[in-house]
């Protein structure tokens, strides 16, 4: 059984800022393309219908000539995409082990825009369970499972809080650093080192930026508006583009803190880095969770790192792989 005792990077692998920006650096998303090129596994992009109108797009990959041991949908993370680092490597390990792989985009992630003309935000998260099932019916008689990393780790893990009521069966979650709860996470940037939160603003300012272009007439803000900072941002967003109408009950609308994954039904692996620089690890100490659900936290490994050499190969995607593989053994 691989655990996070396994799991001792290099002395100068272990500072959190440096697992986490090397984690989403240029170098680990050329790694990550090459390596999954060199596995010669057949892709190919899907469109999903994820009803009431709502497109979303996907890659599924697979190892010809090879009979796959079960389908796996991974989730990526806020502003990421099916080409994010640890979306391939991920998949690499999962095809080196016999299973098929579906990438899911979010809404308004990825090169996906056009799709549709609603902004993205994070309580959708009915067009995801409603993905969920179109991959599965694309793909039966096979066994599934879905792992995820930060806000793909929160999706993750309502998707199978939701997944018995909607007719979806997994045999597995996996999360990966995910989001607990949203405030915390919020605060945790504010008040830690800049450059997460310059990061993030600057992706999402890209990504509405984006969707103005498409869509003027729906998306008419100004300048003024993407120059906004994080809070104010998501505040915007929330009263304009949601039924939330405050940003407690947007935040409370997506957090999976407390015991709110005590009623789940799947079995579940859940992997924390101690030392995570965005979200604070003392709220998976207060999770209240399943018999079945099993929580691992690292002493190492920032926010999705995991890192475990020069090479940066991780840790986290070997983690997943082995814990797919026992479910669905």
């Amino acid at each position: 059984m691989l655990t996070t005792s396994d799991y001792r990077p290099p002395r100068w692998l272990r500072n959190a800022h440096v697992q986490s920006v090397l984690g989403s650096s240029p170098l680990r998303r050329r790694h990550g393309e090459k390596s999954l090129a060199e596995l010669n596994a057949v892709s190919t992009l899907h469109t999903i219908d994820a009803g009431d109108g709502v497109r979303l797009q996907g890659v599924h990959s697979v190892l010809p000539e090879r009979p796959a041991r079960g389908l796996v949908l991974l989730l990526h993370g806020w502003e990421g995409s099916v080409d994010s680092s640890y979306m391939r490597l991920t998949a690499v390990q999962l095809l080196r082990e016999g299973f098929e792989v579906f990438r899911l985009n979010f809404r308004d992630h990825g090169d996906t825009h056009h799709l549709n003309e609603g902004l993205f935000h994070s309580n959708r998260i009915d067009e995801v369970v409603r993905a969920a099932g179109a991959v599965a019916r694309l793909y039966p008689d096979r066994p599934m499972a879905v792992a995820g990393y930060s806000l793909g780790g929160n999706f993750a893990l309502r998707l199978a809080l939701r997944a018995p009521a909607a007719g979806v069966k997994l045999a597995h979650v996996a999360a990966v650093c995910p989001v607990l709860d949203p405030e915390r996470t919020m605060e945790s940037m504010e008040h830690g080192l800049p450059v997460y939160l310059w990061y993030f603003e600057r992706k999402w300012r890209g990504s509405l930026a984006r969707k103005r272009e498409l869509f003027p007439n729906t998306h008419a803000f100004d300048d003024q508006v993407l120059g906004l900072r994080m809070r104010p941002l998501t505040q915007w967003m929330v009263e304009r583009h949601t039924e939330f109408g405050t940003l407690e009950r947007y935040f409370d609308g997506y957090s999976i803190a407390g015991d709110r994954l005590a009623s789940l039904q799947v079995p579940a692996s859940i992997l924390m880095a101690e030392d995570d620089p965005v979200i604070p690890v003392d709220g998976f100490l207060a999770l209240k969770l399943p018999r079945d659900t099993a929580l691992e936290i690292s002493p190492w490994g920032g926010h999705c790192g995991f890192l475990e050499s020069a090479r940066l190969d991780g840790f986290a995607e070997r983690w997943i792989a082995q814990r797919v593989g026992q479910a669905l053994a």
